[in-house]
């Protein structure tokens, strides 16, 4: 008896020890930070090769430096809503990451308007005159898109964590000299009201989601923030991207 009473003690001693041992394991870990997105938290043409891998520059390593984070920068280039979506419901490690994320990060829906604006332009014949007839109506097509994937992105993401995600709408692409700038200037703030609207509107049901406003950071400072001859961030742009993150990330940690 006084032996199965020492090992039951023991028994208890060791599980004591290790849950303290685990729990102040736990509490030291870093906080993680999980990216979603296409080619912007991707880092594309940061670097002379970073198609194979995502760039140490791009805006959740930014915010994972300021605030002392793990980050798991899970973009893909090209990605639209309906490949987010998919890898959402059928891609295990992609659920996986997603369900051990402290904060999420999300940029999604730029490709999705890129390719109306490219398809109208094709209408068009890439006539400025006539482009923005095809233009409304390949925004309405893709505008139906957007309002059916963002919210199931956000339900899926929202059966996997309550971690508190952070929305990033769409910045004007077009260097100001473009004569696409002004199209895309006049089309965006209504479609970012409407994307606002779907991520953290009043009506959508779920919490502790919140918008980072890409397209005021960036206003008309696509010279600074765009790279030349391109449509991505620049260094200083992802630099902008990772600030107006963290102070929207900081709201939930204070």
């Amino acid at each position: 008896m006084k032996t199965v009473i020492r090992s039951l003690t023991l028994l208890l001693v060791l599980t004591l020890l290790f849950s303290t041992n685990a729990l102040a394991k736990n509490e030291n870990a870093k906080l993680s930070l999980v990216a979603l997105g296409d080619s912007i938290p991707y880092g594309y043409n940061l670097g002379h090769n970073n198609n194979a891998s995502t760039s140490k520059y791009a805006y959740p390593y930014l915010i994972g430096n300021d605030a002392d984070m793990r980050v798991r920068n899970l973009a893909v280039p090209g990605w639209q809503t309906g490949h987010m979506l998919n890898a959402l419901q059928t891609d295990q490690k992609y659920r996986q990451a997603i369900s051990q994320a402290d904060y999420i990060t999300l940029t999604i829906g730029n490709n999705d308007l890129l390719l109306a604006l490219n398809t109208a332009w094709e209408l068009s014949g890439k006539d400025l005159q006539s482009l923005p007839d095809h233009l409304n109506a390949q925004i309405a097509t893709a505008g139906v898109k957007l309002a059916t994937n963002l919210p199931a992105i956000i339900s899926e993401i929202r059966s996997l964590t309550e971690a508190p995600i952070i929305f990033y709408n769409v910045y004007n692409p077009f260097q100001i000299s473009n004569p696409l700038y002004p199209v895309a200037d006049n089309v965006l703030p209504g479609i970012n009201y409407q994307l606002n609207a779907l991520v953290a509107g009043p009506f959508q049901p779920y919490q502790d989601i919140v918008i980072a406003d890409a397209y005021s950071a960036f206003g008309i400072k696509q010279a600074e923030f765009v790279i030349a001859g391109d449509i991505h961030p620049t260094k200083a742009g992802q630099e902008k991207l990772a600030e107006i993150g963290l102070s929207e990330l900081m709201q939930f940690t204070n």
